[in-house]
């Protein structure tokens, strides 16, 4: 089959490689459509955390397709199913996922190779992170998936209440996506970003406020100026990874609010904490990671109603031997996503 390989940080390379053949309890997957991402992006410029020299990696971990083949012992799937996998599933054995904490599992079972023309799904995901697609939702929107996920988790972290006001900095996909969910929610949003464009969607998602940063001399004073009496938003998200992005969220927020660091900075990253601001203010600042089953299946019912869709977040198609082009189009930030459409 043909496939993108990782080598190290800026070689991806489009190759023939063996078409893997499902054990017992997996799923060789047909790959239709599959996404560009931030963290692709990211994997792809800084590097893999998890990558070994000399190993070959298929890059990318959102798609949707055609189950191909079963493995022994699956059941509720058969040959021509329209599915969508998350590329990820807990133990259910270990410490975090008894405390239901399942995000931080210390044995997470994790697949990528959606940028290729088949995925095999390992059993744990099967049993547990794979959806069956109605006839009426497109492989696009399914693929969609993943990173929706994340973004419930975010929003469900941040605990949104009837009538918040939210500043969301940073309106990528998943600030895009955050967007929608918390005016799902009933909560005033503010989105800021450098990028014209993007914040149009965010408008169309529904934001009330837009801020352009690169029009803008303070954006701490913008967001607070926009709400009563510039006391700060109730509930400040970051979904940059930019660790000054982080630091402004801190003054962004109101006394007793919360604050959300989504974004994923760069390792090694360091903030500095202003400690009687977090001491006396009665700050609540929280990291998110990942997402969960539980938070998948609200994603995928999102998505299965229609709530959450490509319309404004998937803009060009792009043939498999042409993803890098793809993802270098994702990079100069005038779409959200791009489509490699794996059958083409």
């Amino acid at each position: 089959m043909r496939a993108a390989v990782y080598y190290a940080p800026n070689d991806l390379r489009m190759e023939d490689v063996e078409t893997p053949e499902p054990g017992p309890g997996e799923i060789l997957m047909k790959n239709i459509s599959a996404l560009t991402c931030g963290t692709d992006l990211k994997q792809y410029k800084r590097g893999y955390p998890k990558f070994k020299e000399g190993q070959k990696l298929i890059f990318g971990h959102e798609s949707a397709g055609i189950v191909a083949k079963v493995g022994e012992g699956v059941t509720g799937f058969k040959v021509g199913d329209r599915i969508a996998p998350h590329n990820s599933a807990p133990c259910n054995k270990c410490y975090y996922c008894k405390i239901g904490e399942h995000s931080m599992c210390e044995d997470l079972t994790m697949v990528k190779s959606a940028w290729a023309e088949y995925r095999l799904l390992p059993a744990a995901i099967v049993r547990e992170n794979v959806f069956h697609i109605p006839d009426h939702i497109s492989f696009r929107s399914a693929a969609l998936l993943e990173p929706l996920g994340s973004a419930v988790h975010g929003i469900t972290d941040a605990d949104i209440q009837l009538m918040d006001t939210v500043v969301i900095n940073g309106a990528g996909p998943l600030g895009l996506m955050m967007t929608k969910l918390a005016k799902l929610r009933g909560a005033y949003v503010i989105s800021t970003d450098k990028n014209a464009k993007r914040l149009g969607v965010a408008r169309e998602l529904g934001a009330d406020v837009t801020i352009d940063i690169s029009e803008t001399e303070d954006v701490v004073e913008a967001v607070k100026g926009l709400t009563p009496c510039g006391r700060g938003v109730d509930i400040a998200i970051d979904a940059t990874g930019v660790p000054e992005v982080w630091e402004k969220n801190l003054y962004m927020v109101r006394k007793a609010g919360t604050v959300l660091e989504f974004g994923g900075c760069r390792g090694g990253s360091r903030i500095t904490v202003d400690t009687t601001l977090l001491h006396y203010s009665q700050l609540t600042v929280k990291g998110v990671y990942h997402t969960t089953p539980k938070l998948e299946e609200q994603a995928f019912r999102l998505i299965e109603r229609g709530i959450i869709s490509e319309d404004l977040f998937v803009n060009d198609t792009y043939p498999l031997e042409q993803c890098l082009d793809a993802l270098n189009s994702h990079a100069g930030g005038e779409v959200i996503k791009n489509e490699i459409r794996c059958d083409l």
